[in-house]
């Protein structure tokens, strides 16, 4: 691999720790955003859903590193499929068209666990193949069809990264953090839910390995830390690294059914999801449980980070706010 790259969403999460590695390495980075325009040569602006790729963007560079798109929106009560598709399929396509003209050699694409659907009982892996259950997770998939199957470069690989965590101040993490913190998240019961999680920094370092070793082209690789964590115990540690005293009593599971299902009912009479609904104590009390064995065995991956050693540094970020 060369040392000029392409970064598609370098302001967010993974981008920015992924463009920090890269520049750690000796790369050259031209950075795709939706931000406004820069006069900096190596610094570009495209909106997925509406612009053409820019001019230049792809010149002389080997690899593209693209995680720019919709995320997926708990909030939303009905996700919008054709924006969804218009910015993580047809805006994939585009940036696909572009590195085919331009003779790039590797596209390495940030797809999603949610790009097909779930199970329970065992972890998930790269052979599942299950509708996905969302117009995010459909539209990510339909990426991925694109990007490995549609003959635009010699080494297309797709990322999918399970939950990812770190120092930031948006997501699920730090807003639980911050409820925690205030006294306003309640001590879950113990249900022993597992839920597969990843480091930014690990998800960055897999990127890496995806580009440079050629038996990844063509691959789908699952991203983890190797652990499962149930909510419980991530309430517990968040409490320890905030410094507050352990808890021994729960609020039981029937009562936070009831909470939920009032929820519901005043989402739909307001017209816009409750804050806590059905959705939202699922997301809390249910499982996503994930393998990372076949990135692990095929390309050496091995995670250097987990979520226990990494909460006191990223309360101290938070408070740090």
């Amino acid at each position: 691999m060369t040392k000029k790259v392409v970064v598609t969403g370098a302001n967010g999460f993974i981008g920015a720790r992924l463009c920090r590695l890269l520049v750690s390495q000796g790369f050259t980075i031209r950075t795709l955003s939706h931000g406004p325009f820069s006069n900096s040569p190596n610094q570009f602006s495209m909106e997925l859903a509406i612009d053409d790729c820019p001019a230049g963007l792809c010149a002389g560079v080997d690899t593209i590193f693209h995680l720019a798109g919709k995320a997926h929106a708990l909030s939303e009560n009905r996700q919008d499929p054709i924006e969804y598709s218009q910015v993580n399929t047809e805006g994939t396509r585009k940036l696909l068209e572009a590195a085919r003209q331009a003779g790039v050699k590797r596209f390495i694409f940030f797809s999603s666990v949610k790009a097909v659907g779930g199970r329970e009982g065992q972890p998930m892996d790269e052979a599942d193949d299950t509708l996905a259950d969302s117009p995010y997770g459909q539209s990510k998939y339909a990426a991925e069809q694109l990007v490995l199957h549609g003959g635009y470069v010699p080494h297309p690989v797709v990322i999918r990264p399970c939950m990812v965590y770190g120092n930031a101040d948006k997501g699920n993490l730090p807003r639980m953090i911050k409820a925690i913190r205030r006294g306003l998240f309640p001590p879950l019961p113990e249900l022993h839910n597992r839920r597969s999680m990843v480091h930014v920094d690990d998800v960055a370092r897999a990127a890496l390995l995806a580009a440079d070793k050629p038996e990844a082209a063509g691959r789908i690789y699952i991203v983890t830390d190797g652990n499962t964590y149930s909510t419980r115990q991530m309430y517990d540690w968040i409490r320890a690294s905030l410094g507050k005293s352990p808890i021994s009593w729960e609020i039981p599971l029937g009562f936070l059914n009831g909470l939920a299902k009032t929820g519901d009912v005043i989402g739909q009479l307001i017209g816009r999801r409750f804050p806590f609904d059905s959705a939202a104590l699922e997301k809390l009390t249910g499982s996503a449980w994930y393998s990372s064995a076949k990135i692990e065995r095929e390309l050496g991956f091995r995670p250097q980070h987990t979520l226990q050693q990494s909460l006191p540094d990223i309360v101290r970020f938070l408070n740090s706010k």
